[in-house]
């Protein structure tokens, strides 16, 4: 015969844990559940990189109207001598903007009337500035700058004995709607080769038309220093250019996705690339962009009337 103790001892051993059923019921529901949370947490971290990134080009747009107040103009897209738009010293525009970007000590450290390539100016042109760096894009913080070697374009290996290593920037100012290699000296937008822009000389009005957009390390490294002598694709590194829309691809013959032209703008963004204009303000453009309303937004005074409302 069975004692109360008995029967509490055996009702203790028949409640005493999960059994194998239970335990995977309760794994797969875990595993439903991360799955669900996932995307929608990698989507909040995407909108807080986003808008970092939005940051950081009000910044700039900052600081470009702070060097317009005192200089009476926008910065020169880059520096050399007239005749030579690839020639020494190169300085681009972002450069003249660090002050603002809370970098005066490496703003002092230039000489404006050395070469970026000179030794002098070594450790200057491998600092990162953390502001000029997109928080979308993991790509390496530094690339190798090409010389006169042969190879791809960008492409991280030793092709010349000219080499040497510069800080990347995910932001490039506009040239316009023709390409550098065709016209350095005579972008329709707002940076080119020793220009002096003005907002006087914005005639479709600040608010459409656009100063600096993004460009990812995956579809041309761009660089904050300038055109850098001798270096291949210089240019293209410190300005672009609106031949394509944003984040341009070409499908190839054989299937794969080309990711367009160097001088494009591009990002890691979901469908689309931010973009300061010269009123300050920041819009995300959406990809999907008619062309012609995207070629406007790149010229200062081509005289076109468009609507657009970024996001």
């Amino acid at each position: 015969m069975k004692t109360v103790q008995d029967r509490n001892k055996n009702a203790q051993n028949d409640h005493g844990g999960f059994t194998l059923v239970e335990l995977l019921v309760v794994i797969a529901i875990i595993g439903v559940l991360v799955g669900l949370l996932l995307p929608a947490v990698q989507a909040a971290r995407e909108s807080a990189r986003r808008s970092s990134c939005t940051n950081n080009l009000k910044q700039m747009g900052l600081g470009l109207h702070a060097y317009h107040d005192a200089r009476g103009s926008f910065p020169s897209g880059w520096t050399a001598p007239a005749a030579d738009a690839q020639g020494e010293p190169g300085w681009g525009w972002a450069s003249r903007i660090l002050p603002s970007m809370e970098e005066n000590a490496l703003f002092d450290r230039i000489d404006w009337n050395v070469g970026i390539d000179q030794s002098q100016h070594s450790a200057v042109r491998v600092t990162v500035v953390k502001s000029f760096l997109c928080p979308s894009d993991g790509g390496s913080k530094t690339i190798f700058n090409i010389g006169q070697g042969e190879g791809a374009e960008g492409a991280n290996v030793d092709l010349a004995p000219n080499l040497f290593q510069v800080a990347r920037s995910n932001y490039v100012g506009m040239f316009g709607t023709n390409e550098t290699k065709d016209s350095p000296s005579a972008g329709d937008g707002m940076f080119f080769h020793n220009s002096r822009i003005t907002f006087a000389d914005i005639k479709d009005g600040t608010s459409m038309t656009i100063l600096a957009g993004e460009r990812h390390s995956g579809g041309g490294s761009s660089v904050w220093v300038g055109a850098i002598q001798g270096a291949r694709e210089s240019l293209g590194r410190i300005v672009g250019d609106a031949d394509h829309v944003p984040n341009y691809r070409k499908l190839e013959p054989d299937g794969s996705l080309h990711e367009g032209h160097f001088n494009d703008f591009k990002s890691q963004h979901t469908s689309g690339v931010n973009f300061l204009f010269a009123d300050g303000s920041v819009a995300f453009v959406d990809e999907t962009i008619d062309i012609n309303v995207y070629h406007s937004m790149s010229t200062r005074s081509g005289g076109e009337t468009v609507e657009f409302r970024g996001r």
